[in-house]
């Protein structure tokens, strides 16, 4: 039985990028994760933004090489953002206006909450990065 866990942008950036503060703690998290049979579950707004993040923190090439890696693995699931998705994420971003979340850290809240109630415990509660609005929501950040 596999389990699952959200990847996060600063996840994705901390596995891509070697100057990256938590690249070396990123990538060992990595190994046991992969070593446990872990999938990885993403979505394409986080995807767009570890794009645009890449191309500034690092280059070009490294961006191109994640994002070709990310479309040939076979151990993460892209989740893409459908009307409902983005309207739900829209209520959850209004309703914190005392919180600094990004529009994409509501779609990634949705999709998490979804996948809770879908997976149940085949979904870790642990979170694939070091964006403290995750720890604001209740989830435990794994950088």
């Amino acid at each position: 039985m596999f389990k699952a866990i959200f990847v996060d942008t600063c996840g994705w950036i901390a596995l891509n990028n070697k100057r990256d503060t938590f690249f070396d703690k990123a990538q060992r998290i990595n190994k046991e994760l992969l070593t446990k049979s872990y999938r990885y579950i993403t979505t394409n707004f986080v995807l767009d933004e570890t794009y645009t993040a890449l191309l500034d923190k690092a280059n070009h090439f490294i961006t191109v090489n994640f994002g070709e890696s990310i479309r040939k693995a076979n151990t993460v699931d892209v989740i893409y953002i459908t009307k409902d998705i983005e309207d739900r994420s829209w209520n959850l971003f209004k309703r914190y206006s005392d919180k600094d979340f990004s529009f994409t850290d509501c779609t990634s809240f949705i999709i998490i909450q979804d996948l809770i109630r879908h997976m149940g415990q085949k979904f870790e509660r642990k979170i694939f990065t070091n964006d403290k609005h995750f720890k604001q929501m209740g989830y435990e950040l794994l950088l």
